[in-house]
Formats: structure tokens, C-alpha cells, sequence
């Protein structure tokens, strides 16, 4: 068995290696020492059930459903965290861990990082990406019992947390104010690209179609990233101002879309 310290990272929102940030995360603990497994989702590009990238483990697990409402996102995280937790008994198993670390989007992995830190003393340490109540309330427009259910769920999240890692200062606030926690306990680790993989290539005119400007947009293409208001925008600055010297490229994939498109709106 390894005498290296082990971690365990879960991640529902997105395959791994495609979620960067918690990828980033998985390759800096490997690249410090660690022993690192983590289980992902499986995804477009990221099929194999088993696979090790850059000395790191990853195990995934299907994606049963893709959720359209609240009902939808219960089948969703109750499917996932099932293959999540069955996972990680067997990682647990065959691998060992010292620590799970969670990353949110859902709120829900605080129930296996109870079991293994109740029943096995491991350390659960929470990564907080997303702010789901606030989530819920803008892609739904209402406070029902879903997001009672949300709320309820980062509480006992942050109870349950031996430290939070925090994206910005103000989720370590709400993470002090809201979820309680003492701020010697509450970490800001924002994310970044690596710089040894950033090139600085010659701009490509092709892509302005002739046009002065261009806005682009790298990412997860979904309304929960906001490009729904990306497109208001363009609707408003090309339809009602009447700009027609802008070039909009949006590349990515997700729920809503996948690789690149082109918005040319006349």
C-alpha cells in the first residue's frame, strides 16, 4: 500500500479531465505527492470506465439522466450518488484514501463523505463551485420545496466539512455566514490555466468574417453558465443597436450545444 497521503475526489457536475478545475486541483495534489483517484461522470470524450491520466486515477460512472426540472435533478443526484458511493467503497477498497474531497454542484456527496468520515475517522473536505439555492431560484424563478431541499443540503454540507475551499471571497462568506463555518477552516483557491500550456499563436482573421470586432466565449455551453444572456445580448446589440461590425464565437460543449458555433445574427 502506498505511504503516500491518499485522496479520493468526487465530481458529479462534469467529466473528468474536462471539468478543469477539479482536474487541475487532481494534477497539483498528484504533482505534490499525492496519491489521487477521483470519480467523474462519464461524458462526451471521456467514455472509459477506467482510466489514469497524468498518474491520477479516474473511475466513471454513467450518466442516467440529464435533468430538465426539479424532479429531474432528484433522479439525477440520486442515480449519481449511488454510482458514487458504490465507487467509492470500491476505491476505498483497493486503493484506500485518506481524505474525500467533494466538489459541488449537486450538495448531496456530504452523505458519503458522512459515511467514510462517521464509520473510518477520513477527513471531508469540501470544494464549493456553485451556490445551488441561488442557482435553483434563477433558472426556475421560484423558492419551492426543491430549493428547501438545497438549502437544507448545503447546511449539512458544511457542518459535515472539516474545511471548505472556496472559489472567490464571497463564497468563503457565505461559507461563514450561512454554512457556519469557522473562517480558519475556509480557503480561497481560485482557478487558472497553466501558464506552461498557454502559446500566444498569430490572431486568425477567418474568424471576424471581415468584421472590426470580435467576442468569444470558452466553456460549458448551458443556461446554467449563463449563455442564454449571451445571446440576449447579441439579440440587443446587433437587432436593436444595429452593430453589424461584431463577430460572436462561442466554443465549448454541454446540455445545449457541442464544439463551436458561430452567432450571426441579421
Amino acid at each position: 500500500m502506498s505511504s503516500r497521503p491518499r485522496v479520493l475526489i468526487i465530481v458529479e457536475n462534469l467529466p473528468v479531465p474536462f471539468d478543469r478545475r477539479t482536474w487541475a486541483e487532481a494534477t497539483t495534489l498528484q504533482r505534490a505527492g499525492y496519491a489521487v483517484t477521483v470519480i467523474s461522470p462519464k461524458g462526451a470524450g471521456a467514455q472509459e470506465t477506467h482510466v489514469e491520466l497524468e498518474g491520477v486515477r479516474i473511475y466513471r460512472h454513467p450518466q442516467l439522466i440529464e435533468a430538465r426540472g426539479g424532479f429531474g435533478f432528484v433522479l439525477e443526484y440520486a442515480s449519481a450518488l449511488f454510482y458514487q458511493f458504490a465507487l467509492a467503497c470500491w476505491v476505498f477498497c483497493r486503493h484506500g484514501f485518506d481524505a474525500i474531497h467533494a466538489c459541488n454542484p449537486p450538495d448531496t456527496i456530504f452523505l458519503i463523505g458522512g459515511f467514510f468520515k462517521l464509520i473510518f475517522g477520513k477527513k471531508f473536505v469540501f470544494d464549493h463551485h456553485d451556490i445551488n439555492p441561488e442557482l435553483y431560484e434563477a433558472k426556475f424563478g421560484r423558492r419551492d420545496l426543491y430549493w428547501q431541499l438545497l438549502t437544507i443540503a448545503e447546511k449539512w454540507t458544511f457542518w459535515t466539512a472539516d474545511i471548505s475551499i472556496a472559489t472567490n471571497e464571497s463564497y468563503r462568506r457565505i461559507a461563514i455566514n450561512r454554512g457556519a463555518m469557522k473562517p480558519e477552516r475556509v480557503f480561497v483557491v481560485r482557478s487558472g490555466p497553466s501558464l506552461d500550456r498557454l502559446t500566444a499563436m498569430p490572431a486568425d482573421p477567418t474568424w471576424r468574417h471581415g468584421r472590426r470586432f470580435m467576442v468569444g466565449y470558452v466553456g460549458v455551453i448551458s443556461k446554467l453558465e449563463g449563455l442564454d444572456l449571451l445571446l440576449a445580448a447579441i439579440n440587443h446589440i446587433v437587432r436593436k443597436r444595429r452593430r453589424t461590425d461584431i463577430q460572436f464565437v462561442v466554443v465549448g460543449s454541454g446540455p445545449s450545444g457541442s464544439q463551436s458555433s458561430e452567432c450571426q445574427l441579421k
